[in-house]
């Protein structure tokens, strides 16, 4: 059993890694993410793997492994909010290198590896975003790497096209703090060209998992 704060987020958001809990008590208004390969429970419902959803002054029973996100909705002014996030955290383009997040007013808090699983918070600061369609992960080559979005401030959508080209669009997701698109890779670990597409300004969290035995990138 245990409880791990992790403070890439701050000293806007803190966020907790629950393990092994039979009962955890949520406190205030938060966003819970099931990490696990099976439900956890939220009273009588089960909250799938690797769904999300708002929860407010309730417990949650069968944890293996979720992840909250505390203090989301505590920002009226989400104008003032992200201004000052993009005084602490740099271009993505400056920490990652990506020719397509070139120019882009795209902004990501630090990083972190536990074990296989990844996290990072991104600021997308207009509207459209025009980040790129990609569908490849170049730090990990490995057949079965995964990876989600979670909503956390301001509204967006998850794109999926036949091509790299917005044109040939097939789906799109939604998404509202709160929310996390359901998963798009195939069995083997395959992509569509896909993207975060701004409605309003908006930060969500990119969660990644590497496949056992592949070691995390030193980002």
């Amino acid at each position: 059993m245990s409880v791990r704060t992790i403070d890439i987020g701050e000293p806007f958001f803190t966020l907790r890694l629950i393990e092994t809990e039979a009962s955890f008590p949520i406190s205030g208004k938060v966003i819970l993410l099931n990490l696990a390969d099976h439900p956890l429970t939220i009273k009588d419902q089960n909250l799938p793997s690797l769904s999300s959803v708002i929860v407010k002054d309730t417990a949650i029973t069968n944890v293996t492994r979720a992840l909250v996100i505390e203090r989301f909705a505590d920002y009226p002014d989400e104008d003032s909010l992200m201004s000052k996030v993009r005084t602490l955290w740099p271009s993505a383009y400056d920490v990652r290198g990506e020719e397509r997040l070139r120019g882009i007013a795209h902004y990501m808090s630090p990083k972190i590896w536990i074990n296989q699983l990844g996290l990072t918070l991104y600021h997308s600061a207009s509207v459209p975003l025009n980040v790129g369609l990609h569908k490849f992960h170049d730090f990990c080559p490995e057949p079965g790497f995964r990876e989600v979005h979670t909503q956390i401030v301001g509204f967006g959508k998850m794109q999926q096209c036949h091509e790299r080209d917005i044109d040939t669009l097939y789906l799109e997701e939604p998404m509202a703090p709160g929310t996390t698109h359901r998963p798009m890779y195939d069995a083997a670990g395959n992509y569509p060209w896909h993207q975060f597409e701004t409605i309003t300004p908006s930060i969500f969290m990119a969660v990644e998992m590497l496949p056992e035995g592949v070691l995390p990138p030193s980002l």
